[in-house]
């Protein structure tokens, strides 16, 4: 049984009812050079493995149907039924909200499987086990396990599989393979489409709805709030983050129809207190069971908070909490206060400070000004951005203007990113000639930008306090970890 209140029944367990299966060797069992070794060639052949799926439907590349998908599990035996879901769809905020889960429900006792996207560095970082990702050669080895049934689907006719749809059957196979007692489950876009939606999640979380991927999605609120309303599954829990009121209209209509019980940010949960502490913020939350103190979360921003008090939640409703039926105290502190989101304002040099964050949209680009605004005292901020060419760079930039004294543009790596001259040319209509640089690459970017923060033509002026920020894009923030020798997470 998990780690929850002695009080609560126990019936509440939701480990009984799973297929058992070989457990990891241990660790200690293990030569660390053998280890090593299988692991470096385990990286080779993900490479491979990699190249492999790139030759199918790439991500941004969609069909509104679960059929194939379907087929998969199908042949599968249904991986994803033996394990309860809690499924997590929305504009921002659900990669953090996800680990928050995570970290909550591994700390309650539980073993437990995460599926994320886009990954920051590695791709192995989207199937995760036990809160950590999954080894280079446990995804390929889940990849040629599944292999031969991607088969079958793709030569039964219409397009093959897409690389979503395959890295989501190897997720669902590995967790049922492990076995997790628990699996948390990020929609990649949308809802009622995504191929996660294959599953029937006990806990659906739905953080903030706004606009964004209009190509795939539409730029109409309702609609968008619609498809990923459709994650809401009959007799679920639908935990709700505070939404615009066109959105939650949708939303609510939705569990209404599917006759789900609702927990509302702002209503049956929230975030009661909030204090700007020494590497984040202490919290205090109102979950469904009552009162939460003392809550150290080592992330900045209302944006988190809000996060997490619905992580909260979704947790509490997984365990079936209710009035005076509280998670343990002591299980959630230690928690939060361990959860770490890779890429989301996170530190990666001390001086001047370097921080790097995966806003992608301008939602998300207004809770980072926010944030650098209310928790942050920089002399000289500059900014380098580099964003994907689908993206609305105009509105990101707009939103990051007032907080940054210069912007330095470049461009990832990626072939869908945004040309740099396009994207200089609209740094320079929102920051004007005298605060736009632009550089090829996004190291030398770095470079520039940590220079244009230590440069000062007043003896006077102090050369501490000031910052770079470096934004724009998941691969955008992925790649500077790299640059800064950080290890995928």
């Amino acid at each position: 049984m998990g780690h929850v209140d002695e009080e609560y029944p126990a019936e509440l367990s939701t480990g009984d009812n799973f297929v058992a299966g070989p457990l990891p060797d241990d660790p200690a069992d293990v030569d660390p050079v053998d280890l090593e070794q299988t692991e470096r060639q385990a990286r080779q052949e993900l490479v491979k493995v990699e190249a492999e799926l790139n030759t199918r439907w790439p991500e941004t590349k969609l069909e509104p149907s679960l059929t194939r998908i379907s087929a998969l599990v199908n042949v599968l035996g249904e991986p994803q039924t033996t394990y309860p879901v809690l499924q997590v769809a929305g504009t921002n905020g659900k990669g953090s909200t996800a680990r928050m889960i995570d970290a909550l429900l591994t700390r309650m006792g539980l073993r437990t499987g995460r599926y994320t996207s886009p990954h920051l560095q590695l791709v192995t970082e989207r199937i995760a086990l036990d809160n950590a990702p999954i080894s280079a050669s446990r995804y390929v080895d889940v990849y040629h396990d599944i292999l031969p049934y991607v088969g079958m689907v793709d030569a039964a006719g219409g397009p093959p599989m897409s690389k979503f749809e395959v890295l989501t059957g190897m997720a669902f196979a590995a967790f049922a393979d492990a076995p997790v007692e628990a699996a948390v489950v990020e929609v990649g876009l949308g809802g009622t489409w995504d191929a996660t939606n294959v599953a029937d999640a006990q806990v659906a979380v739905i953080t903030p709805v706004g606009i964004d991927h209009v190509e795939f999605l539409g730029g109409d609120l309702a609609g968008i709030a619609r498809e990923k309303a459709g994650i809401i599954k009959p007799g679920s829990v639908a935990v709700l983050a505070e939404q615009d009121p066109v959105a939650q209209r949708v939303i609510l209509e939705r569990a209404v129809e599917v006759d789900a019980t609702v927990a509302r940010a702002g209503s049956e949960f929230a975030v009661l207190r909030r204090e700007i502490a020494v590497g984040g913020q202490m919290l205090t939350l109102q979950g469904l069971g009552g009162v939460y103190e003392e809550i150290f979360l080592p992330l900045h921003g209302a944006h988190q908070a809000a996060n997490a008090v619905l992580a909260l939640a979704a947790v509490e409703a997984f365990f079936g909490a209710g009035k005076d039926k509280q998670l343990v105290i002591d299980a959630v502190r230690e928690a939060f206060a361990e959860v770490e989101t890779p890429g989301r304002l996170e530190r990666v040099r001390a001086a001047p400070a370097v921080l790097i964050d995966a806003a992608h949209n301008p939602h998300g680009a207004r809770a980072l000004a926010t944030t650098i605004t209310e928790e942050f005292a920089f002399r000289r901020l500059a900014a380098v951005v580099g964003v994907m060419a689908d993206k609305d760079a105009r509105g990101i930039l707009e939103e990051l203007e007032p907080v940054v004294s210069e912007i330095v543009v470049t461009r990832n790596s990626s072939p869908r990113a945004m040309p740099l001259d396009e994207l200089n040319e609209v740094a320079l209509s929102v920051f004007g000639d005298d605060r736009v640089v632009a550089e090829p690459s996004l190291d030398a970017a770095i470079e520039t930008a940590v220079a244009l923060v230590e440069e000062t033509d007043d003896p006077d002026e102090p050369l501490a306090g000031g910052g770079v920020l470096v934004t724009g894009s998941v691969v955008t923030a992925g790649e500077a970890r790299t640059l800064f020798g950080k290890e995928p997470a």
